[in-house]
């Protein structure tokens, strides 16, 4: 179980930085796009007005204060949208920011196209771009940028010269194209390149953090299992005798005799749990012959004790290959694990679940499915954080919590879903993958 145990910090800190950066690319603060815009209104208005009634110059101020107004309009709409936490997706912040750079253009159109200094302003959605969004989005807005300022090298209202019929020489409007088109992907590639290695850090240090507070949680929640081990190990031990003298006691055709042998099994199944919560874990003989078994061996004895009359629990095993059965360790992570998927499938199951033990060359895969109501839409995405659950009735949540934990430790990806018959669900599904030479290596080291 070392190989095992090791691998699975490094599994559990990828998959936290995938998601970190997943997360970090669908989703951006609304609040930051909105005033970024109200500065660039305000730049705008203040440049129209000074040109226009400062330096006396007419301009078509109509179509340029319209274009300003539309700006304006967008963003009160934004305002009053209010999206869940603040944020909206990449899709959207990028259209905001397509906006921006045709709204700068229709302006740069009604007041000289590339002759105006401040088309240098281009560089600003790339800039932004490039520091929050993907760089499939950045890369689509740096070829807008480079359409644009193309198409106004050649097309635009003039500038009102003080002298008529005046022109900027077509070599210097080609070196102020030049100098749009080449900062735009300069800022794209350069600041794209800072911003990604940031996010990277950022990330990296975000799931190292979680890594250690999932596991100050499993430890805080161990101590109190080992401490309810050692307090409940008398009452149980009380339970136990009653239980036995009654049995003695009571006739074999009283109506009671079925209850009490019951009881007796599950005060037989608590002694066992309060004995593997209790057992140091080097007291396991690595030399044992039954410490493995076979996939799908491993996986019934997990789900044996969950076995109820009133819900029908299937196992089934297949190759999906001709390679061999894969043996894996009867560790209490593998066991206990599993146990507690199957436990959470039984109790939220209206008549059936499934157990599908599946394998080939590269992957092993156990699949747990219900037909009861599926996650709830906001436990779904925090299905693995402890303390949650909907249940209310003195159930802490706990359950999936050290499930998740126990098998990310035998090198497992966990992945929790609900399964939809058209807009309807039909029950949860939990999906486990293991690398087989993880299996392996961890079955051969011990």
């Amino acid at each position: 179980m070392a190989q095992t145990d090791d691998m699975s910090g490094p599994l559990q800190n990828r998959r936290l930085i995938d998601a970190g950066q997943q997360a970090r690319l669908r989703q951006v603060r609304l609040r930051t796009i909105i005033w970024i815009r109200w500065v660039a209104i305000a730049g705008q208005l203040a440049a129209l007005l000074i040109v226009q009634f400062g330096l006396g110059w007419s301009l078509p101020i109509d179509a340029a204060l319209g274009a300003v107004a539309a700006s304006v309009l967008i963003n009160v709409v934004m305002m009053f949208r209010r999206p869940s936490q603040g944020r909206i997706g990449e899709l959207e912040a990028a259209g905001y920011l397509v906006f921006d750079v045709m709204q700068l253009a229709v302006l740069l159109y009604f007041t000289g196209g590339l002759e105006n200094p401040f088309a240098l302003l281009f560089l600003g959605p790339v800039t932004i771009s490039a520091t929050i969004l993907s760089r499939t989005a950045t890369a689509v807005l740096s070829f807008l940028v480079v359409i644009v300022a193309t198409f106004l090298a050649f097309e635009h209202f003039p500038l009102p010269w003080y002298e008529p019929d005046w022109r900027l020489p077509a070599l210097y409007i080609a070196g102020l194209w030049s100098a749009v088109v080449v900062g735009t992907l300069f800022m794209a590639g350069y600041i794209g390149s800072v911003a990604g290695e940031g996010r990277r850090m950022s990330d990296a240090l975000t799931a190292t953090q979680l890594a250690l507070a999932r596991e100050q949680q499993l430890s805080a929640v161990g101590g109190l299992a080992a401490a309810a081990a050692h307090e409940l190990g008398s009452p149980l031990a009380t339970i136990a005798v009653t239980v036995k003298e009654l049995s003695r006691e009571m006739p074999a055709d009283t109506p009671f005799a079925d209850d009490l042998r019951i009881l007796q099994v599950e005060v037989d199944r608590c002694r066992d749990i309060l004995t593997e919560i209790g057992r140091a874990p080097e007291q396991s003989d690595p030399d044992d012959p039954f410490a493995t078994g076979l996939l799908s061996d491993v996986v019934a004895a997990a789900a044996t004790r969950y076995r109820s009359e009133g819900i029908a629990l299937n196992v089934v095993a297949a190759a999906l290959d001709d390679s061999p059965e894969p043996v894996v360790p009867r560790s209490p992570e593998f066991l206990h694990g599993l146990g507690n998927v199957i436990q959470n499938a039984v109790q939220f199951g209206q008549r059936a679940v499934s157990v599908e033990v599946s394998w080939d060359e590269n992957q092993a895969r156990v699949e747990v499915r219900d037909d009861g109501r599926g996650f709830p839409p906001g436990v779904l995405d925090r299905v693995g954080e402890p303390y949650i659950s909907n249940r209310g009735d003195g159930h802490l949540g706990l359950g999936i919590f050290i499930a998740q934990t126990l098998l990310e430790r035998t090198g497992a990806r966990i992945r929790f879903s609900n399964i939809r018959d058209a807009a309807r669900v039909t029950g949860a599904e939990v999906v486990i993958v293991w690398r087989r030479d993880a299996l392996e290596v961890a079955r051969a080291k011990g």
